[in-house]
C-alpha cells in the first residue's frame, strides 16, 4: 500500500484557513446576499442556522477533505507553491466541479449558486494545496 507523509500541523493550518476563507466568502458584503437569495433563505434563517455544532462539522469536513489533499500532494511530489495550488486545482477540477455541476443541473438549481459554491472550493482546494505543498 502506498502511504504518503503528511504534516498534520499543515492539515490543522489549512482547515483553519479554509475555515476563513469560508467566512469571508458567504459574509454579507462578498457572496452571503446572493448566495441566500439563491437558495431561498433570508440573512436571519442564515445566522439562525450558525451553530457551534454548525461550525464544528464544517471544519470536521474540511480536515478530511484537507487531509485527503495532502496524500494528493505527496503522492503529486509538488514542493512549492504552485505545484500545491495547481494539484488543488486538478482534484478540484475532476471531483468538485464536476460532481457538484452535475447536483446542480439535476437539481435544477441556478448557475450563480454553483459558481458561489463551487468557487469557495476552488480557492480553498488552491490555497490548502499550496499551504501543504510548501510545507512539505
Amino acid at each position: 500500500m502506498i502511504t504518503a507523509e503528511i504534516n498534520h500541523w499543515a492539515v490543522l493550518v489549512s482547515a483553519v484557513v479554509s475555515m476563513i476563507i469560508g467566512f469571508v466568502w458567504y459574509s454579507m458584503p462578498a457572496f452571503g446576499r446572493i448566495w441566500a437569495a439563491l437558495i431561498g433563505k433570508t440573512e436571519a434563517q442564515i445566522q439562525a442556522g450558525y451553530k457551534p455544532t454548525t461550525f464544528a462539522k464544517t471544519f470536521g469536513i474540511a480536515l478530511v477533505m484537507i487531509y485527503t489533499l495532502a496524500h494528493f500532494i505527496d503522492y503529486a511530489g509538488a514542493t512549492t507553491v504552485g505545484q500545491g495550488a495547481i494539484t488543488g486545482f486538478w482534484l478540484w477540477l475532476g471531483f468538485v466541479a464536476t460532481t457538484t455541476l452535475m447536483t446542480t443541473t439535476y437539481e435544477g438549481r441556478p448557475t450563480k449558486l454553483w459558481l458561489i459554491n463551487s468557487g469557495y472550493q476552488l480557492l480553498n482546494l488552491v490555497v490548502a494545496g499550496a499551504i501543504l505543498a510548501l510545507w512539505a
